[in-house]
């Protein structure tokens, strides 16, 4: 039995209750009331926010990163006040664990990266191919793929450093955990923990954040946020197969170092 689409579906459904992350939908654009950038305190120029169909240019698209599908996807980011932490101060990383961009962006855009990965029922041609718990293992190992939603935004001056601190601040004062609702969906983290970043940018912050998630146990998320001169990219990762499993997993790098090279 041909089960591709649906499993990935499955995991597309499973997302937001698992995480409160919505990296299953992407929407591109523009907040109106940017700056015109004309000052900036040390004497030299203040920076200039891109455009949304500068960011557009700008972002991963289709072949461009190896093993993963890049596209939009249904649904869309989150408006920002529907993403709210119980502790104000840990706003900025959940709202970045929900691909919303931190601060105060001028402009913005998103996309998905899907790992690509041959679905483990594809080559099942009956129930009984997959009987005795075969099913299950299954799906899980088709749920064993990466998907990350890659979100760009533009600052003008320096709001893309004070951005950027925001999240590194709030990963900090958060270590312990915090409740969050977005959309109306509660949900919980017991630790927030630092991890190494990729590197890439001028700088970064790159975080795991653990989701509470009862009988299933600790599920974690990962996100890293760098900065490239005006603009920060915001990684979202999720795979609900490693978690299932409790296999590690991370950020992936192809995705990193294809969207850091588009923005050079």
């Amino acid at each position: 039995m041909k089960r591709s689409s649906g499993v990935r579906l499955c995991a597309t459904a499973a997302v937001g209750a698992l995480s409160l992350a919505l990296i299953t939908g992407c929407s591109d654009g523009g907040a109106k009331g940017s700056g015109d950038g004309t000052g900036g305190t040390d004497g030299k120029p203040a920076a200039k926010a891109l455009s949304a169909a500068e960011l557009k240019q700008r972002i991963i698209a289709k072949g461009e990163v190896p093993g993963f599908e890049v596209g939009s996807v249904e649904g869309g980011i989150p408006s920002k006040d529907r993403v709210t932490a119980g502790d104000s101060r840990c706003e900025p990383v959940l709202r970045a664990l929900t691909g919303v961009a931190p601060g105060e962006p001028a402009a913005h855009t998103s996309r998905t990266a899907t790992e690509k990965k041959k679905d483990p029922t594809d080559d099942a041609t009956s129930l009984d191919d997959l009987a005795d718990g075969k099913f299950e293992d299954a799906i899980g190992k088709s749920m064993d793929l990466d998907v990350t939603v890659v979100t760009l935004a533009s600052y003008d001056g320096d709001g893309a450093e004070t951005a950027l601190k925001s999240v590194s601040d709030a990963v900090k004062a958060c270590a312990g955990g915090f409740s969050g609702v977005q959309d109306g969906e509660k949900g919980k983290f017991t630790k927030v923990t630092e991890e190494k970043s990729s590197g890439t940018g001028e700088e970064s912050v790159a975080f795991t954040a653990t989701n509470d998630s009862g009988k299933e146990g600790a599920m974690p998320l990962h996100a890293e946020v760098v900065r490239h001169g005006s603009t920060l990219a915001t990684y979202t990762t999720i795979n609900i197969g490693a978690m299932m499993s409790k296999k590690a997993y991370t950020v992936p790098a192809p995705v990193v170092r294809a969207q850091a090279a588009k923005l050079k």
